[in-house]
């Protein structure tokens, strides 16, 4: 009897509690019928699906991806000479004799892709006020002046002999000298030795008066052809010879460094879509247009380089300013919807290329900053560039991507088949100048997610 009672006197309690199950999952059933359109549904506000992160990021996660690169070319680059016969390290360079070497590391100290390095390490460091970043410049490059004066006496007594700094000592080509050369002339403004200027002033002579150059003045090789211009040595040269020019105040290397820009640009630029060929031939009819992308990426960073120091008073300054922004616009109508650039710029079938993306994003953000061009029509460009290359800068501090060092053809295959590899410099100098400008950006403009596109607000108040 008990029982029945306490069913009698629960059971109104659980028909209530399942009638109001029921209606809620009605309530949701019936809601899912309801179909996902454009009446039901702001499908303008639709979550996409992006393969790299979309819009501004913040400033410290740019600096934790940076901090990681620094890491990891901090440990592998060291500056030590050693004794090759007993391993052991030499810190008298008095002693420095044929058996001397520098200490093995993952990169080379002496190579034109360093130099960049150099120079993006400094970028870096006042962008962000992180000394260590400075440091690792000026260390290395005081580390290689101290060095050269005894490893070029070296080099007087035994010229067929093993030399670790023969680039520096004896350069045969402008990427022997060029962009170290550039990258020395900053250090000498953040406390680099006196001992630099002896080895830059030996560096910059080689480019501006001794590599071969055609007639009317324009520098060139002569491989693979004869009297051929590559589009890679405006980079190799330009940034040279103005830091020169700065350091000097003789007009001369500003002259020089806009003659070469308004050269390349004559032979080399095409108008129809704004970008360059890699190379020229002066014995060819024909020139085979391939737009390598890194090669276009050392010929913006040169015009950006240039101006970073040309007077706005010089004559070549306006030409190389309207120069940039052609090559600008010829870039931006290339980018991929992944952020990345191919490695043959017009060729999509070609690879994603990290080395030239990165450049593309340091120079479209270093511009903005400098107002050359549009802030609004390029820095959403230059974000999503730099959202691109943050993603290949593996937990190691590695740069994945970028191609390894590419010569000059006259066929698509060359370039479309060229290697990737972790241990292509190219790519470390151009990711820290990419971050580091990128993050000047950020606290130059606000940006905001507009109608679920990045636009540029207004400019930070300061």
């Amino acid at each position: 009897m008990k029982v029945q009672k306490l069913l009698r006197s629960t059971l109104p309690s659980c028909r209530l509690f399942f009638a109001a199950a029921a209606s809620i999952l009605f309530v949701f059933y019936s809601r899912a019928q309801v179909k996902t359109n454009d009446v039901t549904t702001p499908l303008h506000l639709l979550k996409p699906d992006y393969k790299i992160p979309y819009g501004a990021p913040a400033i410290d996660t740019v600096k934790k991806v940076l901090d990681r690169v620094y890491t990891y070319l901090d440990e592998v680059t060291p500056a030590q000479l050693i004794d090759r016969r007993t391993n052991q390290n030499i810190y008298n360079f008095s002693s420095i004799d044929t058996n001397t070497v520098l200490k093995q590391g993952d990169f080379r100290l002496t190579s034109y892709e360093w130099g960049v390095t150099y120079s993006a390490m400094l970028l870096v460091g006042e962008a962000t006020g992180d000394e260590r970043y400075t440091n690792y410049t000026r260390e290395r490059v005081n580390f290689l002046a101290n060095a050269y004066p005894h490893f070029k006496e070296l080099n007087a007594k035994f010229p067929k002999a093993n030399n670790p700094l023969r680039q520096p000592v004896s350069p045969h080509a402008l990427d022997d000298a060029g962009a170290v050369a550039a990258s020395m002339i900053k250090t000498l403004q953040v406390g680099g030795n006196a001992g630099i200027r002896p080895l830059v002033n030996h560096l910059v002579d080689y480019v501006y008066t001794k590599e071969f150059r055609l007639p009317d003045g324009t520098l060139a090789r002569n491989r693979p052809q004869p009297n051929t211009i590559w589009l890679d040595d405006l980079y190799m040269s330009v940034p040279a010879i103005a830091q020169m020019g700065k350091l000097t105040g003789d007009k001369k290397y500003y002259d020089d460094a806009v003659k070469q820009i308004l050269l390349f640009s004559k032979r080399m630029f095409n108008k129809d879509n704004n970008l360059y060929m890699h190379g020229w031939v002066q014995e060819m009819k024909e020139h085979p247009q391939y737009h390598w992308a890194r090669a276009n990426g050392w010929a913006i960073m040169a015009m950006v380089e240039l101006l970073d120091v040309l007077p706005t008073t010089h004559p070549g300054y306006k030409p190389v300013l309207q120069q940039l922004q052609l090559h600008a616009k010829g870039l931006k109508a290339y980018q991929s919807g992944e952020g990345f650039w191919h490695q043959l710029i017009d060729k999509n079938d070609s690879y994603l290329e990290t080395s030239a993306t990165a450049i593309y994003a340091y120079c479209f953000a270093r511009a903005i900053n400098k107002g050359w061009i549009d802030a609004k029509a390029y820095a959403p460009a230059a974000i999503l560039a730099w959202n691109a290359v943050a993603t290949k800068v593996n937990d190691r501090g590695q740069v994945e991507g970028t191609c390894v060092g590419t010569g000059m053809a006259f066929d698509p295959a060359f370039y479309y088949y060229r290697p990737i590899n972790v241990y292509a410099a190219h790519g470390y100098g151009p990711v820290l100048l990419a971050g580091g400008e990128i993050i000047t950006l950020l606290k130059n403009y606000i940006f905001e997610i507009n109608d679920s596109s990045l636009q540029l607000k207004n400019k930070a108040n300061k």
